[in-house]
């Protein structure tokens, strides 16, 4: 049993595991426009990904920074736009940690941006799913990055 003085420090600190900071966000123009000129494409339907790995001296605050987008195109109210962001968002905040880990281990950096290219409103479960196998490619890719290096 948990005692109550330090119940609260028990509860923040499982808390701050899950979240996704401002630091963790991708929002630099130049950042993102080095990441689409630089960075590398992989597509896991019905997402597009733009990754670019990065050093440890390029790394600033968080090991891991991503980024969301809807195309407009595909989805004309800005409603659903942004509840498939959210969407992908809360997906991708859930099961980020094993990534954010083997970034802090291999001590390099990553910068990841999700499309969403699907032509329909999205559920939870899919985007989930989806996501998850896109955190795991990105993991293989650190893991054969750093491999090839050492």
């Amino acid at each position: 049993m948990v005692p109550p003085e330090a119940g609260l420090f028990y509860f923040c600190s499982m808390a701050g595991k899950f979240t996704l900071g401002k630091e963790e966000r991708l929002k630099s123009r130049k950042q993102i426009g080095l990441l689409f000129r630089d960075g590398r494409k992989i597509s896991v339907s019905p997402f597009y990904i733009y990754y670019l790995l990065s050093t440890a001296s390029d790394v600033k605050g968080s090991h891991l920074q991503s980024g969301v987008s809807v195309p407009s195109k595909n989805f004309k109210k800005a409603v659903d736009r942004n509840r498939i962001k959210r969407l992908i968002r809360e997906a991708y905040r859930l099961q980020k940690i094993p990534l954010q880990e083997k970034l802090k281990e291999k001590k390099t950096g990553m910068m990841a941006f999700f499309i969403y290219t699907g032509k329909e409103l999205p559920g939870f479960d899919l985007v989930k799913e989806k996501v998850g196998v896109v955190l795991n490619k990105l993991e293989k890719i650190v893991n054969e990055n750093s491999s090839s290096d050492t």
